[in-house]
């Protein structure tokens, strides 16, 4: 079993900045790949973006581009997803997965566990 437990969601105002954390601990594994995925009212989950923890490569969504950033501190088993220059369009609550493969994938279904969820407010 993994555990992941997110962090760092809130209210903010158009073209402001929140850092989310998502923690994982519990088994372990040699490669696997961490993502980011948001649901909106009344909508499917969507991808954000992944980073696989071996390496590092990453994949981000296009609607989120040069606004988000990923990264992970390996001592800590943690990656963080620095979101800048926040729209309205991106109030959703966040989730943290986690995918028990090297390879990186922006299907939600693909991934085995999950975090609790992270609100992210954004007001115009």
């Amino acid at each position: 079993q993994v555990q992941l437990v997110e962090s760092g969601g809130g209210l903010v105002q158009a073209g402001g900045s929140l850092r989310l954390s998502c923690a994982a601990s519990g088994r372990t594994f040699s490669n696997y790949v961490m993502g980011w995925f948001r649901q909106a009212p009344g909508k499917e989950r969507a991808f954000v973006a992944t980073i696989r923890w071996s390496g590092g490569s990453t994949d981000i969504a296009d609607s989120v581009k040069g606004r988000f950033t990923l990264s992970r501190d390996n001592a800590k088993n943690t990656v963080y997803l620095q979101m800048n220059s926040l729209k309205p369009e991106d109030t959703a609550v966040y989730y943290c997965g986690f995918r028990t493969s090297w390879l990186l994938s922006r299907s939600w279904l693909e991934y085995d566990y999950w975090g609790q969820g992270t609100q992210v407010t954004v007001s115009s």
